[in-house]
């Protein structure tokens, strides 16, 4: 049971951690202080993707898995096991990739817009 629950808690991280890669930037136009959370995660996420950095939430729900007698998840982690094949087709992991990319430069584009707006605005 322990086990079942450290996995499935990591599983939910990885989404939210996901969620805040992808639409976090948006979350700055609100709460523009969110840019301190948002730009580290979208680092460690560019790290994981371009570099290869591993991910600590796979390890541990890997581990977890292990430890309750399920299957490991792909050699790739977290995102070929639940998205790839799941979400959107094998072939169209750059693409999702690119898409996830896009939004992140579109919200911070809108974030310096929204940021220059506001300054100007308190100038006059």
């Amino acid at each position: 049971m322990f086990h079942q629950v450290i996995g499935d808690t990591a599983m939910i991280l990885h989404f939210v951690f996901l969620a805040l890669v992808t639409f976090g930037g948006f979350l700055t136009w609100k709460w523009p202080r969110l840019i301190w959370v948002h730009l580290p995660v979208a680092i460690y996420a560019l790290g994981i993707t371009v570099i290869g950095w591993d991910c600590p939430l796979t390890h541990i729900e890997e581990w977890a898995r292990t430890n309750t007698g399920h299957d490991n998840m792909t050699e790739a982690g977290f995102i070929d096991h639940y998205l790839t094949g799941v979400i959107y087709p094998e072939e169209h992991l750059l693409t999702a990739q690119l898409l996830v990319a896009s939004s992140i430069t579109i919200s911070w584009i809108g974030l310096l817009i929204l940021h220059r707006r506001r300054r100007t605005l308190q100038e006059t």
